[in-house]
Parts: structure tokens; sequence; C-alpha cells
């Protein structure tokens, strides 16, 4: 077994959303790179097995959607055919397209890609086993891991081909003919309309009072609304206690506010996921973990040991992708010498369910658990003349604004598209723009972005078309 020694500038452990843009920007500032995957590119979860492959699926239930609603405006369609094997060659030709385009970047930067899980022996030295069952051993003068996450379970889960992992629901096998969705999460809820969408008769059952805990329940209702339709049943307040394969599929047990027992065909566990930061070796370093299984980090998202860097899932929460990017982009800014630091105001969160929801910043929720004095103002999506086109009126723009001077604190939506709308406003919220820089920006018209400017006009009392802030 042949054993290899290469130096590097920097090794990057992991190479999803907050890995391989470290790697792609310390290239670009002149650092040798080695970039380490099990996958043939880079990616990740994101990529091959989570935010990608879900959200070409959620496009296709969302047209689903439309064509349930197409007699409404006159047209006929009649019942959609799923061939669910082009389905998933679609939904897997997205990934690839996307996976296989990183990997030519990776190689027109001259970044050595490693396939392979590596391992840290010390402060300056990981070893790779790579998937030929080949050691390499790579010394750094930096490393970087971002080993993402994975998802998590729950007491009384059973191993079996009928109970599901976020990742195993997206490889789209079949369409069960009942599915329990554990968890009302994003996940959750994301999955469980796609699978409902496509024939499913779905029941979610959620631990919390609600679904989205800690979502803004003034966002969170519309899609409610949507789901009490879609869904076969929402069962909060209820915990799986326990699980048992048969022969129609998994009979589970339910205490709390609904108690009892059913059968489905199959079980999808959506109750979260936990950081991978225990894999890696770093008990070999002075980095140090702490309670919750995140690596603790500083603002240049350097670990307790000077030449080791965690961003992404591993480094805290929260877990999003584009916070591992931004993070990832701190870290190999700051190993080139740069001063930066990540201290955003804002990041942005997205559910992208059918309507979606998002939000960035402090939610009115959150400023009355603070106790702290907001000013919000609302742009219900029924006084658009947008939304009404689009026959998607089920949405609304929230702005919570210092009461005394408009600054933006923070902003939440819910219906078609929100989560493109949202970058008006973390960008707002970044520059410490007040209501009316927001209200005197002029936006096209007719588009759902006007119901940001509008939210703001009505800070002063003079929305013109919403009078309810008054």
């Amino acid at each position: 077994m042949e054993t290899q020694m290469t130096r590097f500038d920097l090794v990057v452990i992991g190479a999803g959303p907050g890995g391989y843009p470290a790697a792609f920007r310390a290239a670009d500032l002149g650092m040798r790179v080695a970039l380490v995957d099990p996958e043939p590119h880079p990616g990740g979860v994101c990529l091959y097995r989570g935010c990608i492959p879900s959200k070409a699926l959620l496009h296709v239930a969302a047209f689903l959607h439309e064509v349930e609603q197409a007699p409404q405006w006159g047209i006929s369609l009649g019942k959609p055919e799923i061939d669910l094997g082009k389905l998933r060659e679609w939904k897997d030709s997205v990934v690839a397209r996307l996976t296989g385009g990183l990997g030519q970047l990776a190689e027109r930067r001259k970044i050595t890609f490693i396939r392979g899980r590596a391992r840290l022996a010390g402060p300056h030295h990981v070893s790779v086993r790579t998937v030929q069952g080949e050691t390499t051993e790579l010394v750094f003068e930096h490393a970087l891991i971002a080993t993402g996450s994975v998802p998590a379970s729950i007491p009384g889960a059973i191993d079996s081909p009928k109970v599901m992992t976020s990742s195993q629901a997206l490889a789209l096998d079949e369409v069960p003919e009942r599915l329990l969705v554990i968890g009302g999460g994003y996940i959750g809820l994301e999955l469980g309309q796609v699978y409902a969408s496509l024939g499913s008769r779905v029941t979610v059952v959620e631990l919390m009072p609600e679904v989205l805990p800690g979502v803004d329940r003034g966002l969170v209702r519309f899609l409610e609304g949507r789901l009490a339709g879609q869904f076969e049943s929402i069962r909060v307040k209820t915990k799986v206690v326990r699980m048992e394969e048969d022969r129609n599929g998994v009979s589970v047990s339910f205490s709390g506010q609904e108690v009892g027992r059913d059968t489905f065909s199959k079980v999808l566990l959506a109750v979260g996921r936990r950081p991978c930061a225990m894999e890696v070796g770093v008990e070999n370093t002075k980095v140090s973990v702490n309670a919750r299984g995140f690596i603790e980090v500083d603002a240049q998202r350097r670990t307790a040991e000077p030449s080791i860097f965690a961003v992404g899932d591993v480094a805290g929460e929260p877990m999003l992708a584009h916070k591992a990017t931004h993070e990832g982009l701190v870290a190999a800014e700051t190993m080139a010498g740069r001063r930066v630091a990540f201290e955003p105001q804002a990041i942005p969160a997205v559910v992208f369910s059918d309507p979606e929801v998002a939000w960035c910043g402090l939610m009115e929720d959150d400023a009355r658990r603070e106790g702290r004095k907001v000013r919000v103002t609302t742009m219900p999506w029924a006084a658009s003349g947008r939304a009404t086109t689009l026959a998607r009126t089920d949405g609304v723009t929230r702005l919570v604004m210092d009461p005394t001077d408009g600054r933006i604190l923070g902003v939440g939506i819910a219906g078609r598209n929100a989560g493109e709308l949202l970058a008006e406003a973390v960008l707002a919220i970044e520059m410490g723009a007040v209501a009316d820089d927001l209200a005197l920006t002029v936006h096209a018209h007719p588009t759902l972005s006007e119901t940001l400017m509008e939210a703001a006009q009505a800070f002063a009392g003079h929305s013109t078309h919403f009078l309810g802030n008054r």
C-alpha cells in the first residue's frame, strides 16, 4: 500500500458550500490548495443530497399545484401523468451538471482534489484514506474543517428500508401511499409537500405546539393554510414513541396531544441535523468542541488550534449553506493575511415550501421575547396587483423597524418567491437603511417587490394600496 507525503498552504476537509468556496478563494489568492471529499466533484451534501435536488423537486411540486389551479383560469390540462424514472433522471442531471461544473472550476484553479476521507493527525498534518484504499499524508500550513452535518435521529427509530432520512427521500425510489414525516421543520415540510404533490397521503408529526417552531407566526400562517388542504393530517404536541416494521409498512405509536397507533407505507425522519465535528481527528489537536457538538471558532473562523479553521454546520448555527459560504471566504482571506471578520448584520433564512417563508434580522416574536419596542408594518399580498395576476395572494410582507427613526431591523416575507425578494431586505439591514430608503426607492410595477416599498411607506402612514397600518 503506497504512502505519499505532500505539502500544501491549505488543506480543506469537506467540499460542500463552506469548503469549496474557501478552496477556490484561497487558490485565487495564490495559495497551494488541496480539497478532500469522498464525492467525485465538489458540492457536498447541499448539491448532491440536499439544497439542489430538493429545490428541483419543489419546482415540480409547484408546477403540479399550478396544474390543479388552471381550471380556475379557464384552462383544463387533465390529470398529470408522472414518470418517476424520468423525474429522477432530470433531478440527477441537475446535480451532475452543477457538481461537474465545480469540478472543472477546481481543476482550472489547479486545486488538488483528493477523493477520500481525512483525519487530522496533528496541527499541521492530515491523513487521507482515498476511495481507492490508499493512504495519503498531507502537511499543511493551514487546514479548514468543513465537514458539514448528517441527519439526526430519534429514540425508537428502527433500521429499515421503510424508514428514510432526508437524503434517502431525495433519491425518490418510490412514492409511498402513506408517508409519515417526523419533524415539522423546514426539511420535513419541504419534502412532505414534494411527496404530497406526487400522490402520497402525508402526515406530519411535530413535538412542539406548531410547525416551523421559532419562526414568526405571522408568516407561518399562510403556509399552514396551504398544508391543511394538502396533507392528510398535522399532529402537533405529539411524539413518536415506538416503530415496528410489518408487512403493511411501519406501525407507529404516538403519545402527547394525539395518542394512538397508525400504519404508514414509509416514514421520513426529518428532526434536524447534527454536526460532523468529531469524525476528523480533532482530538489530535487543540480544537475545542462544545457540548452541542459544534467546533468553537472566533470571528475569523479560527479554532483554538491556530493553524486550523472551521466553517459551516460544524462551526455553529444557523446551519445554512450560504452562511457556510461566507464563513469559508472569510477564513480563506484570513489565511492569506487579510484583515476580515465574519460579522453579518443579518443572515437570510428561507423555507422553500409553497408558499415560501423567508426572513432576516429581528422579527416581531424575537422583539417580544426580548422586551424590545419595535414598529411593525405589513403589506398583505391580497392588495398586490402582481400577486393577484399570479393568483397567489396567499402572502404578506412584514417590516420590523425601530419606532424612533425607522431603521429596518428585520423583514419577513411569506408568499411565492419570497426567498428571491428577501435579498433587498438583507441589503437594507446591512446598509443601515431606514424606512424612507425603501419607500423612496422606485420599484417596478407590477412586481411583488413593490410590497417591500409599500410596507416601508406604511411607516409614515401613506401606503398606497393598504390602510391597515394606520
